[in-house]
This record gives structure tokens, sequence and C-alpha cells, in this order.
């Protein structure tokens, strides 16, 4: 077995029970199925590769197909490691089963692209006033002394590139889990758009 598998972001719904709504995000988590396992004495680590979602062997390069291939494994886009947890064997399917009502997961996913954004957006600056008069509105203003260090510190917030990066969102609950669809309704906002391509991991918080 793995410590997670991977999945495809639906979207966000509600679910009520007899006192309250909770808003939840919808996954299409697996079947993944294992297209390999790492081991110390070859690999020098210990871990557990994953496929997700079948494509044609057209839409693979070569590397990628030999790949597959060689393990007997069906034309699959997605591959991710995961941490080793337990007996696992080339070919087995790992399913939405492996967590219940309750569990508490991590959801890895890449953020939305927002493009090029200003200090406001990016880095929530307040600004400058609205008014009638103000010559100032959403410019950063001043990025350091002349004197000293007459330079730019590193890390300073300017306008930049948004988005479209790596985010890992911590223990999230898992409100249902339906084996027969594949289905995982977390609690909460996941990163990522709609149809966007997730890591469900046991919770490092747990």
């Amino acid at each position: 077995m793995t410590n997670g598998l991977i999945g495809k972001k639906l979207g966000m719904t509600q679910v009520f029970d007899e006192t309250r709504l909770t808003p939840v995000t919808v996954i299409e988590a697996g079947p993944c199925r294992v297209v390999t396992v790492r081991t110390k004495e070859r690999d020098h680590y210990e871990a557990v590769q994953l496929s997700f979602k079948e494509v044609k062997e057209s839409r693979l390069s070569k590397a990628e197909l030999g790949h597959l291939k060689k393990n007997q494994a069906p034309a699959s886009r997605i591959l991710r490691e995961f941490k080793k947890d337990g007996d696992s064997a080339v070919g087995q399917l790992i399913t939405v089963g492996m967590f219940k009502k309750g569990d508490w997961v991590d959801v890895i996913g890449v953020s939305k692209g927002k493009g090029f954004q200003g200090v406001v957006k990016r880095h929530h600056y307040a600004g400058g006033p609205e008014s009638h008069g103000s010559m100032f509105h959403r410019a950063p203003g001043s990025i350091g002394a002349s004197s000293f260090p007459s330079r730019v510190w590193k890390g300073k917030t300017l306008p930049g590139h948004m988005g479209a990066e790596r985010v890992t969102v911590q223990r999230l609950k898992v409100v249902e889990s339906r084996s027969e669809e594949n289905l995982l309704f977390i609690r909460g906002a996941v990163p990522g758009a709609a149809n966007g391509i997730v890591v469900v991991r046991k919770s490092k918080k747990s």
C-alpha cells in the first residue's frame, strides 16, 4: 500500500446533515495502478510509483511508453511516487477505499495562475488613498534607501508572476468516501482549478 493516491478535482458543492451545511471539494480519486516499487537495495530509497488516467499510446513519448511497458502497465499520462506504507505489488490497484469518513488528509495541487500581478493583489499592500488629489494609488512606493544599502534587499516583495505553483493544504477532513464511484468528498477548498490533478495523502498532522 501507499500513503496516498492521485486524483482529479471535479469542483465544489455542499453536503447537508441534520444540523449544518458543509462546503466540500469533490475529487475523483483513483483507481491508481502500481507501476513500480522502489527498494533500498536497488534504488537506495523506498517508494511506490502510481499511474492515473489511461491515455492513447500515441500521446506518450517513447521513453514514457518504454517505462510503462517494461512494467506491464497501461499507457498513462500521470505518474507520481508515494511513500511506501506496507506491502505493494506491481499491477496492484489502489482505490479511494483507503480513505474513510473522518480521516485527515493533505491535498497537493497546482494553484490557479494569475499572470503578472502588482503588489496590491500579489502581496496585499494597502495601496494609497483613492480620493481626489492623491496621485499614489496601487504603486509599490519606496523599495529601499539610497545611501545605505544602495541596493534592493533580497526577498523584497515586488510585482511579478503570481500563482501556478505547487501548494499543499494540510489536515483537511474526509466528509464522505464513495468507493463505487471513486469519489472523495473533502471539507473545504483545495488548490487548483476544476479538472486539475491533485495528490491526496494521509495527513502528516493527524
